[in-house]
């Protein structure tokens, strides 16, 4: 990636827009700092922000109490995650409107992981949706809503190349997909090399980038494993020997991750999501590196 600097953001020609991922908390202490992330990010006026939850709706309460609280006490936008897993399409659909009976109007719609966990053969629920595009479609029976989809520039380890990955897109795109937010990458190569293989399949939807910010490598490292995302050996050689200095593995993360991001500003990318984990100090100062910031009070 190449090195970045103010004065080539500032030659943007759109304005940088960005989003984050949140999941729903599961204990007080956890629903404190996620209140703390939040209220720390909204005032960067973000597109929206994602709210998840796990297999079978196993954080549904949650999520919900999560987003109700997003649309009473903030001006941010919430989308929330809807999964194909351990539920039925009448289950999918009650919780459709649950949501929308609280004035969501934008969902993010997965297949979802199996709930025996990543890497794991994926069985349909009998009676449920059966993948990402027929749950688009089921929303999109309910109601026009946003509807944000999943995309791969690795693809998605359980296809068997990215002909049939990107015929998945274009059956999501065919259902009433707005946008793409893609699994978070590495190599920009990768992603851009995935996007101009989109557009040739006639996919015109903006491909948003998810952005990782790394809190723990070593997590990371393992996670992008089962997830099928390559860790670059330059990536690695960054976070050598720093196992046990969170200081400078915060600083070196922030510095990765803004020059990441500004390489695919260079590259016309202008909206960006990111996987905040809850926390919001890398998101905020990666943000802050990009220029995106709160509104100075006259």
């Amino acid at each position: 990636m190449s090195s970045f600097g103010q004065q080539r953001r500032s030659e943007s020609a759109h304005p940088i827009r960005v989003s984050f991922e949140f999941f729903p908390p599961k204990t007080e202490e956890m629903e404190d700092r996620l209140w703390e992330t939040v209220t720390r990010l909204a005032p960067l006026n973000p597109a929206f922000v994602s709210v998840t939850y796990g297999a079978g709706g196993s954080t549904r309460e949650r999520t919900n109490k999560t987003i109700a609280r997003i649309i009473k006490e903030t001006s941010i936008t919430p989308a929330a995650h809807l999964t194909c897993v351990d539920a039925t399409k009448e289950e999918v659909n009650s919780i459709v409107r649950s949501f929308a009976s609280l004035g969501v109007t934008r969902f993010v719609a997965l297949r979802g992981d199996p709930a025996s966990g990543i890497g794991e053969v994926y069985q349909p629920t009998p009676g449920g949706y059966q993948n990402g595009a027929d749950l688009v479609a089921g929303l999109k029976s309910i109601a026009n809503f946003d509807i944000s989809v999943s995309a791969y520039p690795e693809k998605h380890p359980e296809s068997p190349d990215f002909a049939t990955d990107i015929e998945m897109l274009r059956r999501k795109v065919d259902n009433g997909a707005t946008r793409a937010i893609t699994q978070f990458f590495f190599d920009n190569d990768l992603y851009e090399r995935y996007v101009e293989r989109v557009r040739r399949a006639g996919i015109y939807i903006p491909i948003i980038p998810g952005v990782l910010p790394i809190h723990n490598f070593k997590q990371v490292a393992n996670f992008s494993k089962r997830a099928g995302t390559r860790i670059p050996a330059w990536l690695a050689d960054r976070f050598d020997g720093l196992e046990n200095d969170p200081q400078t593995h915060m600083l070196v993360s922030a510095a990765l991750a803004a020059e990441q991001v500004n390489d695919l500003i260079e590259r016309g990318v202008n909206d960006f999501h990111f996987y905040t984990m809850n926390r919001s100090d890398l998101a905020f100062a990666i943000c802050h590196l990009l220029g995106v910031r709160a509104p100075v009070a006259a």
